[in-house]
């Protein structure tokens, strides 16, 4: 709209300008600054070059650039000095604001070769951070803290005794406590309300972690102060990376993250989320994201059946390198750490995917000598297509190996914790579909062409499946019916074991089944984390609370040994026990010791724990009101090498020898310290009977000592007092192993 002249009085002599309103013509052409910089962001870190090579930079940073939007037509301004070459920065204007956060939040930080890395900033940032009054015109160098002496986060690997810690929750209390084998635990640290719903260890045992209404909090140190913690309102869980580097939390409602709800460390960006992934040292998120919807299924009857959500729904790769997340039946998102970038930009679209696991050490397959990572998926039938199992290697996402599936019905993916096997447990349906068989798909990871072997041996269903750590051998608990939905122990299970047969060289030979123990009620496997010693149990039942403890390791007499000369396995059931109200189990990290637990968060009735050894042998049991959770601390990985390990198993007889004279020098110690206590009291009634003599000869009473009896006369009676002393002669005591 143009302005009006027709009121304006007009001189031609002289004419008179602040009469004439301009408003319109400025609103119109005004530059908004706020709005105008939001699309512009600084690139610093590039490379310092001629002005001839400066095309060539310009049009490689482009590349980089318009990955994640539209860089303008001359968008980039590349200063020059007056040598004529590159500041070593540039100016960079997007099509959208948003183009340029997202610019800051991925490319920040890129590499671009050995020596530059590229710093991406938003320009208003230097408005934001460098007004006046902010930054000092006068350079002053920054003032160096003096050094502290900080807590070791793993200060508990020190102990003299080498003993392992383990958590107690009960009622509101929370405590650290050694283990102090046969007898009660030694509180490190015990305090009231440390958490408001459960309490969980890091995976290497670094931190403890407390949940709380605002979010999570890690503990850690020998003092056990407050160590980190992320913001998350209404938390509900937390996974952390294997190396725990990175540490996830979700809460079932969204965040609200405004002007009126702020929240530490988040933004209005992580508004409506509800995970988040944390960078545990820095105690920054890296990225936020919101629920996926999990769709629902009919079940035989053609009634709707939601699914439950899957957790962890962020899977990590075995070096924190990878995060994942599945969109089921349409694909899987691979993130690349630190950044949290989307590996190709783009997610691995796997048509019908239904679950997928990562390898959960390195490969290593045959012939392969560059880095890679493995996650294991399978699809169902679709249409024609039979069902499929897929190994994928990232991060160049070819597949290694596949494997077609007929007639199933459902499929669990099993990792061995060295990532030379995976076993597929495939649950088949006859073409009636009226009865349910499982075959065992095996994938020999490590071997040339990865082969895949097919236990097909099992005519039952297959409801529990657990590798040896560290090995070879597995078991598994079948049934002949299905479990009805609720309950939690079938009428009747069988638990079989299985080993590889013997081989020459390094090959393992083709898995074999050693022996099947029927009319069990068992539905838990729980191996002991160095192998070799596995327990079987029935949890949360109320018509079994069996516990047996199996070793596949048995030395045998020689005559039964040859009947089993072709197997890598000696089984032997060493004992059976039992614990009423049974819901958890726990080896402790070094696998001597087994921790069973009837916790409050499952029922009421008897709360407590048992310890057993190894063997089975029970150690102690505490009934404990409301307790709720028992859980060891986690060790790290060994610094030992390979080597230093067989050295040690070589010689662990004489360890051995050793070990029991410390623990019979502290039952000693023990035994003293009682022998001790009674010399104490002994002395304390000697004085007490001087004392008495001295007063009762001050009143005129005749004493008489006769050995231990005292005859004291006076006023014409006599009383008699008679003192019998205990004396130890003699003590021994025998170690039976």
């Amino acid at each position: 709209m143009a302005p009006s002249y027709e009121n304006l009085p007009i001189d031609d002599d002289e004419f008179d300008e602040s009469q004439i309103d301009f408003t319109d013509i400025e609103e119109q052409y005004q530059v908004r600054l706020d709005e105008g910089l939001d699309a512009f962001v600084v690139v610093d870190g590039l490379p310092v070059v001629p002005e001839d090579s400066k095309a060539k930079l310009v049009k490689f940073l482009l590349r980089k650039l318009n990955s994640v939007g539209k860089v303008k037509d001359d968008g980039v301004f590349m200063p020059l000095n007056d040598e004529g070459k590159t500041e070593g920065y540039a100016f960079v204007e997007y099509s959208a604001p948003t183009e340029a956060v997202q610019a800051v939040k991925q490319l920040h930080a890129t590499p671009l070769d050995k020596r530059h890395t590229m710093a991406v900033n938003k320009l208003t940032d230097i408005d934001r951070y460098g007004k006046e009054g902010r930054i000092d015109e006068e350079y002053y160098p920054p003032e160096i803290e003096p050094f502290q002496q900080k807590e070791h986060l793993r200060s508990w690997l020190g102990d003299p005794e080498a003993r392992d810690q383990m958590v107690f929750f009960r009622g509101d209390k929370v405590g650290v406590m050694w283990n102090e084998k046969e007898d009660p635990p030694e509180p490190a640290v015990d305090r009231d309300n440390w958490t408001e719903s459960f309490v969980q260890w890091s995976p290497q045992g670094t931190f403890l972690t407390s949940m709380h209404a605002q979010g999570v909090q890690l503990w850690g140190g020998k003092a056990w102060s407050r160590q980190k913690r992320f913001a998350h309102p209404g938390v509900n869980l937390v996974d952390f990376s294997p190396n725990e580097k990175y540490v996830t939390t979700w809460s079932h409602k969204p965040l609200q993250v405004d002007e009126n709800h702020p929240v530490p460390s988040l933004s209005l960006e992580d508004d409506g989320k509800n995970y988040v992934i944390w960078d545990i040292a820095t105690g920054k998120p890296l990225r936020s994201f919101t629920t996926i919807d999990v769709p629902s299924t009919t079940d035989a009857e053609g009634n709707p059946v939601k699914k439950k959500m899957q957790w962890p729904t962020f899977k990590w790769s075995s070096d924190d390198k990878y995060v994942a997340r599945m969109t089921q039946g349409q694909s899987i998102s691979v993130y690349e750490l630190p950044r949290m970038n989307l590996l190709d930009k783009t997610s691995i679209k796997i048509e019908g995917v239904m679950d997928f696991e990562w390898a959960p050490a390195l490969p290593r397959r045959d012939g392969i000598k560059t880095y890679e990572q493995l996650f294991c998926y399978w699809t169902p039938e679709l249409g024609s297509n039979p069902a499929k199992v897929g190994l994928m290697s990232i991060p160049s996402k070819e597949i290694v190996r596949t494997r077609n599936l007929f007639n199933v019905s459902d499929a669990k993916l099993h990792w061995q914790s060295d990532a030379a096997y995976v076993c597929v447990k495939v649950d088949r349906h006859s073409k009636s579909k009226k009865s349910m068989a499982t075959n065992l798909e095996i994938f020999r990871v490590r071997e040339k062409g990865v082969p895949v072997e097919v236990v097909d041996s099992i005519k039952d269903t297959v409801i529990n499946f657990a590798w040896e750590p560290k090995g070879n051998r597995f078991v598994l608990i079948t049934t002949g019916e299905i479990p009805a939905a609720g309950v939690a122990v079938p009428p009747k299970t069988s638990v079989s074991f299985f080993c590889p047969e013997k081989a020459k060289g390094n090959v393992v030979g083709n898995f074999r089944h050693i022996h099947t123990y029927d009319k069990k009620n068992s539905n838990a496997i729980y191996w002991s984390p160095k192998g070799r010693f596995v327990v079987v149990a029935a949890l949360q039942s109320q018509q079994s609370f069996d516990l047996d403890f199996y070793d596949l390791s048995y030395e045998k007499p020689k005559d039964d040994a040859e009947k089993d000369k072709d197997l890598t396995a000696n089984l032997q059931l060493m004992n059976t026990a039992e614990h009423y109200g049974v819901t958890d189990i726990e080896w402790d990290p070094t696998g001597r010791y087994v921790a069973t637990v009837a916790s409050a968060f499952r029922h009421h009735m008897e709360n407590g724990y048992h310890m057993y050894d190894f063997r089975g042998n029970l150690l102690r049991e505490e009934h404990i009101d409301r307790f709720k959770q028992l859980i060891w601390r986690p060790r790290p990985p060994t610094l030992l090498s390979k080597e230093e390990q067989a050295e040690i198993r070589k010689n662990l007889r004489n360890y051995s020898r050793l070990f029991d004279e410390q623990d019979l020098a502290k039952k000693n110690t023990a035994n003293r310290q009682v022998v001790e206590q009674r010399r104490r009291l002994l002395e304390e009634w000697i004085a007490w009977r001087k004392n008495m003599i001295e007063m009762l000869e001050d009143e005129g009473a005749e004493i008489e000592l006769n050995g231990g009896v005292i005859k004291m006369e006076h006023d014409g009676e006599v009383e008699e007092v008679e003192e019998i002393v205990e004396e130890i002669i003699e003590e021994t005591e025998e170690v039976i192993s």
